[in-house]
């Protein structure tokens, strides 16, 4: 079965570098780089390393406590991380820098996992979140890399579409040398899958670990005076193609009531960032980019976010959130960190990949889920015209995750008896 998935992975390059090629019209990027894909690499000082692999952005910032842990722990030990997208490298540097190495994740081809593995040879591999590689996998276990899912999550819809391929998910399972699931339900899906049970521990989501910079606030406080002390303000974050038709849609029922109300809008996606803007435009609203470095004035409908590694900032500037990703089948983004600075959570019907955590914020009274458009103006609406109701709910978020830390020593006691010294 791995053979046949090997061979359709060949037969699929080309398309695959299309796809880079069409990518990279929008972020270019995209053109850059190629060599990595294809594990195209020098070799590297053969000295003790361990390796973390995080897609993109969400990933390497639930990464960052474990990333932290492990450099003073394992000081004699180099640390490689690798993503897969250009926006998961920008942050990489930008939280790393140079501390760390660096390069894309190859395609899961034969060979460019071999001469991958070969140019860093790791002590240990780290995966996070869901990431099953066949190839990449099985060549760990040749090379007795002990290799580990950490954070992992698998929803119905992701079980559903491994199962058509369950041979090949029972073997790639099988390669992995401890799984830590994120919650029961996901420990219960793997186990579907077909992971061995001795092999998987539930650790709960390194996401309720996130560290907020002590500065985070007063920076915050500055960015809000530029946008009104006394005017509401709202974010939606990490917005999807789609979904930025329904916020402006929802903020211009908004407006009705909250004549002074002001919109951040932060698209998931950089390549984005003009075309969205262009979208505020046409819809008739005046648009300020962060990038621009202007102050927004009366005039000022929606402030833009295209910066990259500022939604932290931008969300603490607020008075409440709306998560992106979940109005539309994208299955959300992170509600945690809206959650740890205190501020009421909105997300739409589609939160697939955080079913369990919007499920317990929404038990514990710290978020709320709406079907469309409509419902979410209503929700920001009477949010904004409750100053007691924002709060609550939001320290009612700020204590469901302060009691829901711990995951990232319950993975390090995972990782630490399979550490080479």
């Amino acid at each position: 079965m791995r053979a046949l998935y090997s061979l359709l992975l060949y037969l699929l390059t080309p398309l695959v570098l299309l796809r880079l090629v069409w990518r990279g019209v929008r972020a270019p990027a995209y053109w850059r780089r190629w060599g990595e894909r294809f594990a195209m690499l020098p070799a590297y000082e053969a000295v003790p390393r361990i390796w973390i692999h995080a897609v993109s952005v969400g990933e390497t910032q639930a990464a960052q406590p474990l990333v932290q842990a492990l450099r003073e722990r394992h000081p004699g030990h180099r640390l490689l991380i690798t993503t897969t997208t250009p926006t998961g490298s920008e942050r990489v540097r930008a939280l790393f820098g140079d501390s760390v190495e660096h390069v894309y994740l190859p395609y899961d081809l034969p060979g460019a996992t071999r001469r991958f593995l070969a140019s860093f040879q790791p002590s240990i591999a780290l995966i996070m979140e869901t990431e099953l590689w066949p190839n990449l996998y099985r060549a760990c276990r040749r090379r007795d890399i002990p290799l580990l899912l950490l954070n992992a999550r698998l929803s119905e819809r992701s079980l559903r579409g491994y199962q058509r391929v369950a041979a090949l998910s029972r073997s790639t399972l099988a390669d992995i040398t401890r799984l830590a699931a994120q919650g029961e339900a996901d420990a219960r899906r793997f186990l579907a899958l077909g992971a061995a049970p001795e092999r998987v521990s539930v650790c709960g989501s390194i996401k309720f670990d996130l560290h907020l910079p002590p500065s985070l606030r007063e920076q915050a406080a500055v960015l809000r005076r530029d946008f009104g002390v006394e005017r509401p303000v709202w974010i939606a974050a990490s917005t999807h193609e789609g979904e930025d038709e329904q916020v402006l849609a929802a903020f211009r029922q908004v407006r009705a009531i909250h004549a002074s109300a002001l919109l951040v809008l932060v698209p998931r996606h950089p390549e984005r960032f003009a075309s969205v803007a262009g979208l505020c435009r046409r819809e008739g609203f005046g648009v300020v980019t962060r990038s621009s470095g202007q102050a927004c004035g009366p005039a000022t409908d929606v402030f833009l976010g295209d910066s990259m590694g500022e939604l932290p900032l931008l969300m603490a500037a607020c008075d409440l959130v709306f998560m992106g990703g979940s109005l539309v089948a994208t299955g959300g983004h992170n509600m945690l960190e809206p959650a740890a600075l205190g501020l009421p959570v909105v997300f739409g019907p589609h939160v697939f990949n955080f079913e369990e955590i919007s499920r317990r914020l929404m038990e514990a009274g710290a978020a709320r889920q709406v079907r469309d458009a409509d419902e979410l103006a209503a929700v920001v609406c009477d949010w904004l015209a409750d100053a007691n109701a924002r709060h609550e709910t939001g320290e009612r978020g700020r204590v469901f995750v302060e009691e829901n830390r711990g995951a990232r020593e319950c993975l390090l006691a995972l990782i630490e008896p399979l550490m080479s010294d």
